[in-house]
């Protein structure tokens, strides 16, 4: 890898932040009996490194991994018999840089990332190290022996053909190809309108299926390197996504989703989705199943490389009809007749993390069944009930992938105190890790507190689920300063040990600082969250239609109002993006209820948001929509705002526009309200560089330490 120069020195940031703090608050710090109850640092707790990407190899019994250790991310590998990890790549900087979309060669022998790049929005590569020669986005290789990394091309969204002869990918929204080995020139395949997305090589190497992508409507296409064709399978108005390949090469399964215009909100019933499989010689596609009228109408997927899973002459899908992500399976007549799905998943849980096993008979699945604030692993047959779990207890377990020989599951879990870690099951037997020398000696699992599960009555009686940190060393008749967290998404769920998103790990990690700091932490699952139902998630007049999680944010200052460990006058919030907007909120609304705040690239005006989402949304056309959006958000509450607040903003951030940031500081400035300010130039939403969630950190426990307990 070389080594550019001209970096900020971003590891001083926190240093240059308080010596510019837009405005100056000198407040002593807690008396020293407090500091000293600090057990651990905030650079231990967010030590240790953050598995993802794991990926299973198509012979061998390998599984890969990568692992982001303080910002210096690398892909690991583990083989049969012993699966000991060991480490393949070298990278060595927290320099801003993802990893993404690994996979293995068909031969096992080596895997393809893709390094650099915005993985979230797909924009403009993001350089938040802020070299000079600005960053790239490239497709490396390297062997599961390890060595030298060997650079590809620029691109991303790298298909190796089952050939193992080339790798067809994506630069500037067109379809490339170049040859494994090298050699020979990279060649844009094909030149058509539209985004490609999806690629996906048939089983027989000999055609490539895509998304073509064109604003309010997509279509499934098929290119044949050998003949240069090009066809479009059963074009229609509608989005078609996610092709699947049948096991003969010969038809292509995918979904159909109705085009709508709908404005940001609750999406209960719509349009029913439908499943449709096309002939790929001739193009023709004909209707296999669609989804009934009400619940399920509208498409909610699944976290999987495929939506859609071929298991022999059956199709895998999920299906929202009983208000619960399950998994259904149809199977395929090959007639025009409209099969009846089977549940292969009945009950009031949501199925998240799913697989098939090598011989598509099987799946693997993480569900919340029967634990709700955590996952597990299951393993079923396609063709019948009876799910047989695979884990259990009081860990967290998600991500399984199943080895080549059919013998191991591999998984990521976590625990209430042991961070998020690669593992494996062999033959049923009991899980061990794969990495275990990869967790710093120094990391505090022994001092974490174990959350709490509690139920909170929002301001308008719903029931809403949280996890409660309590500081070890309370004692009897004390009041803490107490602080209320909000996830972002908002379609996420804070579970009750360490996250399997790497965000929410960095916000576990936090909320166990600030309890080890003396704060009463309470992490709030706040409705339009998942985990919970659809009839939760898709709640009424939430977020740009009525805010009505603000009931949910009086609802847990109150429910800390009312307990006798937690001084009433001392309560605050801190959260982003979406926990962002209800920290806003709260601080606009109910300051007189809350404190103080920590607003991490919060939305403060949605009408100024929608957009980034749905392109088609115009304020000036959509007025009434408009008016209930602004009236949702903090800018118009902002003249009742009187808590201050930490707002923290990268200005490269593409989820949340920087000027959401720009505009609350000076609605602020004119009530002369006290805000501080952290901004990292260059930087995400969801920061690239461990440094800066250090920097971010390290400034929240400083205000909130000043602010709530003075």
């Amino acid at each position: 890898m070389s080594r550019r120069t001209g970096g900020t020195p971003v590891l001083q940031v926190y240093n240059l932040y308080m010596s510019i703090r837009s405005v100056t608050v000198l407040v002593p710090l807690i008396a020293g009996s407090l500091a000293a109850q600090q057990s651990f640092t905030l650079e231990q707790v967010t030590g240790a490194p953050f598995p993802d990407n794991l990926v299973a190899s198509p012979t061998g019994g390998k599984v890969g991994w990568q692992l982001n250790a303080r910002g210096a991310r690398n892909l690991w590998v583990a083989a049969p018999p012993d699966y000991r990890g060991r480490q393949v790549t070298s990278y060595t900087e927290d320099d801003g840089q993802a990893i993404d979309q690994v996979q293995w060669t068909p031969d096992g022998q080596s895997l393809i990332y893709v390094r650099g790049g915005d993985f979230d929005m797909g924009r403009d590569i993001p350089n938040p190290r802020s070299y000079i020669a600005g960053a790239e986005q490239v497709i490396w290789m390297v062997s599961s022996e390890g060595g030298a990394a060997r650079r590809l091309v620029e691109g991303h969204s790298p298909a190796v053909s089952p050939k193992g002869d080339r790798v067809a990918f994506i630069q500037k929204d067109q379809i490339w190809m170049a040859a494994l080995e090298g050699g020979e020139k990279p060649t844009q395949a094909v030149h058509a309108r539209g985004k490609a997305e999806s690629l996906r090589w048939s089983p027989d190497g000999t055609k490539l299926a895509f998304v073509s992508s064109r604003g309010d409507h997509s279509f499934i296409g098929v290119f044949e390197p050998s003949s240069n064709a090009l066809r479009y399978l059963d074009p229609g108005v509608d989005r078609d996504l996610e092709p699947v390949w049948s096991a003969d090469s010969q038809k292509v399964a995918f979904i159909r989703a109705p085009a709508s215009y709908v404005t940001f909100g609750r999406q209960r019933t719509g349009e029913p989705w439908s499943i449709r499989i096309a002939d790929v010689k001739t193009g023709r596609g004909q209707l296999v199943w669609k989804a009934e009228q009400g619940r399920g109408s509208v498409f909610h997927g699944i976290v999987a490389r495929d939506q859609l899973m071929w298991a022999g002459k059956r199709l895998v899908f999920p299906w929202e009809r009983s208000g619960w992500v399950h998994l259904y399976s149809l199977e395929v007549t090959g007639a025009s007749t409209l099969g009846t799905p089977l549940d292969l998943t009945p009950g009031e849980f949501e199925v998240e993390h799913v697989t098939l096993t090598p011989t598509g008979r099987e799946l693997v699945y993480s569900s919340n069944q029967a634990d709700i604030d955590r996952r597990h692993l299951w393993k079923i047959a396609a063709d019948h009930l009876g799910a047989t779990p695979i884990t259990s207890g009081e860990g967290i377990e998600w991500s399984p992938v199943v080895t080549s020989d059919g013998k191991a599951i591999a998984f990521l879990r976590s625990g209430a105190q042991q961070p998020a870690r690669p593992a494996i099951t062999v033959e049923s037997a009991a899980p061990k890790d794969l990495a275990p020398d990869a967790i710093p000696a120094d990391f505090p699992a022994d001092k974490l507190v174990m959350p709490q599960a509690v139920m909170i009555s929002a301001a308008d009686g719903m029931q809403i689920h949280g996890q409660l940190f309590v500081p070890v060393t309370m004692r009897a008749g004390e009041r803490r300063p107490a602080v209320v967290f909000f996830h972002g998404g908002s379609r996420r769920q804070m579970l009750l040990g360490w996250h399997y998103m790497y965000y929410y790990n960095n916000a576990y990690a936090m909320n166990q600082y600030l309890a080890s700091r003396g704060f009463i932490v309470l992490s709030v699952n706040y409705r339009s969250g998942i985990g919970y139902g659809l009839d939760f998630r898709e709640a009424l007049n939430y977020g740009a239609r009525g805010a009505s999680e603000f009931n949910d944010v009086v609802g847990a200052g109150l429910y800390l109002r009312g307990r006798p460990d937690v001084n009433p006058a001392r309560i605050g919030l801190w959260g982003g993006s979406y926990g962002g907007y209800l920290t806003a909120l709260g601080l606009a609304r109910a300051s007189d209820l809350f404190a103080a705040g920590v607003d991490f690239h919060g939305v403060h005006d949605w009408n100024e948001v929608i957009g980034n989402f749905t392109p088609s949304y115009d304020p000036q056309k959509q007025q009434d929509d408009a008016r209930i959006a602004f009236e949702s958000s903090p800018m118009a509450a902002v003249k009742q705002w009187r808590s201050p607040v930490l707002l923290i903003h990268g200005d490269d951030d593409r989820n949340v526009p920087f000027t959401e940031t720009v505009m609350l500081v000076e609605a602020l400035r004119k009530q002369n309200v006290q805000f501080e300010e952290l901004i990292f130039p260059d930087e995400v939403h969801d920061f690239l560089m461990h440094a800066h969630w250090l920097a971010a950190y390290h400034a929240s426990e400083d205000f909130l330490k000043r602010h709530l307990m003075k």
